[in-house]
C-alpha cells in the first residue's frame, strides 16, 4: 500500500507594519503652531510702561522667538541684571495672568495635529517659551493631550542654555533615536538646533521667522501651509 505524502508548504511570515519615517515629531511653538505675537507684544509694552523704562528699539514681530531674557536685553539695550529682572517680572505678571489668552492657533494647525496624532505619530514641544505659559496655552487650545512631552528651557534647574541642549535632553530623556525624529520650526535658529542633534528640519513659512530662500540650508525642507506640512510628515 502506497502512502501519499503531502508537502507542507509553510505559511508566509506575517510582516510587521512599516515604521513611519518619523514616528516622533518635535515642534517649536511660537510662530510655528501659534500666533502669539499680539499677546507677547502687548505684555512687552506693558512691562516697559509699568517699569518706566524706555525701549531701545521697536517692539514688533521681529522680536518674537528668542528666550525672554534675551529679548528683554535686546529691547532695553541693556544687560544689567537688575533692570532685566524688573522687566521680566512685569512681563510675567501681564502675560501669565490674562495676556496669553490673546494667543491663537494658526489656521489649519488644529486639523494638522489631529491628523498626525490619528496616524500614530508621537508629538512633542521643544520651545524657548517658559513652561508655565506654554502649559496655559496648550490647555486653552485643547492641545495638552496631543503633546507628551513638553520641554522648555526652564523645565530644569539650572535652566538649559539653548534650544540645541533642550532637544538633546528631550531625546535622551525619552529614549528617542535621532533617526526616528524630526524638528519643525520657523526660524534659522530652529534648524541649527535640529542640525546640532542630527535631526532633519522642516521650516514653516507662515511664522514670524519665515525663512527666505537664501536662508535655507542644504537638506532643510519648507512647508507653506499646515496641509503641505502634513503631506511631508505623513509620507512613509
Amino acid at each position: 500500500m502506497r502512502t501519499t505524502v503531502k508537502a507542507i508548504i509553510p505559511s508566509p511570515p506575517t510582516l510587521a507594519p512599516a515604521m513611519p519615517r518619523y514616528p516622533h515629531i518635535l515642534f517649536d511653538l511660537d510662530g510655528t503652531l501659534i500666533d502669539s505675537a499680539p499677546a507677547i507684544l502687548a505684555s512687552f509694552r506693558a512691562a516697559f510702561a509699568e517699569t518706566g523704562i524706555a525701549p531701545a528699539r521697536a517692539i514688533d514681530d521681529s522680536v518674537i522667538g528668542p528666550p525672554l531674557v534675551e529679548t528683554l536685553q535686546l529691547l532695553s539695550g541693556s544687560a544689567d541684571p537688575a533692570r532685566i529682572a524688573q522687566l521680566a517680572e512685569a512681563f510675567k505678571t501681564s502675560y501669565d495672568s490674562a495676556g496669553y489668552q490673546a494667543t491663537a492657533a494658526y489656521p489649519g494647525v488644529d486639523a494638522l495635529l489631529a491628523q498626525l496624532a490619528g496616524a500614530g505619530r508621537r508629538l512633542a514641544i521643544a520651545t524657548n517659551k517658559r513652561l508655565h505659559p506654554t502649559r496655559l496655552i496648550l490647555d486653552m487650545l485643547g492641545w495638552r493631550d496631543h503633546f507628551a512631552p513638553v520641554y522648555a528651557l526652564d523645565l530644569f534647574t539650572p535652566r538649559l542654555p539653548d534650544k540645541a541642549a533642550m532637544i538633546a535632553r528631550l531625546l535622551a530623556d525619552q529614549g528617542i533615536a535621532k533617526e526616528q525624529a524630526i524638528y519643525i520650526g520657523d526660524r534659522s535658529e530652529d534648524g541649527e538646533a535640529a542640525g546640532a542633534n542630527g535631526l532633519p528640519f522642516i521650516a514653516v513659512t507662515w511664522g514670524y521667522g519665515s525663512l527666505a530662500a537664501g536662508q535655507m540650508r542644504p537638506g532643510w525642507l519648507s512647508a507653506a501651509t499646515p496641509e503641505a506640512l502634513a503631506v511631508l510628515l505623513l509620507a512613509d
